[in-house]
């Protein structure tokens, strides 16, 4: 079994902007594997399903992003399924818009999901998928900029980007992370 976690903040006010592009990843997942997320549990909603003939989980915690790790953990836990089998997408201010970048572990670079999860997992070592939203210019405050819409020129390389995960997340299903990595990078 495989979980795919997208970051994200619940409602509206949050929907389409720079610190949801996880929550946005797990949706155009869910449209393409054909995957409901239709399940509420452990403070989030899930869906399942089969690709390639693996068991695939996507996952939105509905925490904020601040608390992830409280519905991540147990969500594991209650399905057993190991560290190994976790990816985490999430928004990353060091990567251009349009870029994404896999890592087999790391700090949390400043990101509170990403802390989060670190703390509730105990560690850094996990499988994750940053999607690049580049930084504010102009000294616009980090908390605007992320908690902001993208630009009008940004979009299509956002939805680019959300296309290049989605693939990365069904290579994932048949080949190993790392054989994704070199893929994808």
């Amino acid at each position: 079994m495989k979980v795919i976690v997208g970051l994200g903040n619940p409602g509206v006010k949050y929907a389409g902007t720079r610190h949801n592009v996880g929550f946005d990843c797990i949706d155009y997942c869910a449209k393409e594997m054909q995957i409901e997320l239709d399940e509420s549990k452990f403070k989030g909603v899930f869906g399942k399903g089969i690709i390639n003939g693996e068991k695939v989980f996507l996952l939105k915690p509905l925490t904020y992003m601040n608390l992830s790790g409280e519905c991540v953990r147990p969500f594991i836990d209650y399905f057993n399924i190991d560290i190994k089998d976790v990816v985490v997408i999430y928004d990353d201010m060091d990567l251009p818009v349009g870029k994404i970048r896999l890592r087999q572990k790391g700090s949390a670079g400043g990101h509170n999901g990403i802390k989060s999860l670190i703390q509730h997992l105990g560690t850094p070592e996990f499988n994750r998928i940053r999607v690049g939203v580049d930084r504010p210019q102009n000294g616009e405050s980090i908390v605007n900029y992320v908690l902001g819409t993208y630009d009008p020129d940004e979009r299509e390389q956002v939805k680019e980007s959300i296309i290049q995960t989605s693939k990365a997340v069904e290579a994932w299903t048949t080949k190993t992370f790392l054989e994704v990595m070199n893929e994808f990078n």
